[in-house]
């Protein structure tokens, strides 16, 4: 085996034929360039086939390694699958069981996540695919426990994610678990894409872009709220302050964003509570004050909800990861 390259992490990612420029695209991007401050990852794209690989978009692919890669990585992606009814060959399927066995997180973007499951790989577990899939997805792997309208799900040792776009969040929500908020962060931006979408988001909704005077109201609110998010906001303040009643206000929300205001500002306080604690020695007590919770209880209570684990493990798992820098401010006593 070959031998590690200054303890960087490992990441191989499947080619196969027929395969998507876009979908080989995003794990390329997000862990084979090397973008400024970011961590360096020992990253190779193999495959299952001998010889030149034909792409969805009439070029040719070609690659130096074979699946005695996944016996290799420490992450193995298979960034999409030819299509939902076809079986992945054996010996691909064996060498994904047996890189799991060994340690490996296994990730499945987009129809990745069928490949996961002729593996067994998904058996007893929450998964996600595109959603025009998951009613077939379902009914195939009947085992599998299909969340059909979310972006991503990570069960651990191993992810799937939604189609196309979805697989570029998955894979900076991998790099934000594994290396920081602040690494995460750096790639977005060279990618001009947003940080971070959470994984619970919905896949599809029925008004992507402001389409109306109002709805463009209701954008810009998204972005002043999240300026504000340490103020108390309840559903008929901001429906007052969107100009709407508040049965027009919750309708249109869900339109433009997909879930309900209320679920929508836990989620984003959620979220920066992630970022506080990632970035910060804070208390929990002033992280949970400058997210908007009425209490350290309640944050964790939420935290426990979206994350499945409590804000001090969270905090414990990044300790090591932050990058240096002068010491948090703490909030004054008395």
């Amino acid at each position: 085996m070959d031998a590690r390259i200054d303890g960087r992490p490992r990441v191989a990612v499947l080619a196969f034929d027929g395969i998507s420029p876009f979908h080989l695209s995003v794990p390329c991007v997000v862990f084979g360039d090397r973008h400024p401050g970011a961590p360096v990852f020992d990253f190779r794209v193999c495959a299952g086939e001998p010889g030149r690989l034909r792409s969805t978009a009439g070029f040719e692919v070609l690659t130096r390694h074979g699946l005695s890669s996944l016996k290799w990585a420490d992450t193995v992606i298979v960034p999409s699958w030819r299509a939902p009814h076809e079986r992945a060959p054996e010996p691909l399927l064996r060498a994904l069981a047996a890189a799991h066995r060994r340690g490996a997180r296994l990730v499945g973007l987009c129809l990745g996540a069928y490949v996961l499951a002729q593996a067994g790989l998904l058996d007893a577990r929450r998964a996600t695919t595109h959603w025009s899939c998951a009613d077939d997805f379902a009914r195939r792997f009947p085992r599998v426990r299909v969340e059909a309208d979310v972006l991503y799900v990570d069960e651990g040792d191993v992810v799937t994610s939604a189609g196309t776009a979805a697989g570029l969040d998955c894979c900076l929500h991998l790099l934000r678990t594994a290396h920081g908020a602040d690494a995460a962060n750096r790639v977005a931006r060279r990618l001009v894409v947003a940080p971070q979408r959470e994984g619970g988001q919905a896949q599809f909704v029925e008004h992507p872009v402001p389409a109306t005077p109002a709805d463009r109201r209701l954008a810009r609110l998204l972005d002043e709220v999240r300026g504000c998010i340490d103020e108390a906001h309840d559903l008929d303040s901001l429906a007052a302050r969107a100009g709407l009643s508040r049965r027009t206000f919750t309708r249109r929300f869900r339109q433009l964003v997909g879930d309900s205001p209320m679920q929508w500002l836990v989620g984003e306080r959620v979220a920066r509570a992630r970022m506080l604690l990632e970035t910060t020695d804070e208390p929990v007590e002033r992280v949970a004050e400058r997210c908007g919770f009425a209490s350290a209880a309640v944050l964790r209570a939420r935290f426990r909800e979206q994350v499945r684990v409590s804000p001090a493990t969270w905090r414990r798992s990044f300790a090591h990861r932050r990058p240096p820098g002068p010491p948090a401010r703490r909030a004054p006593v008395g």
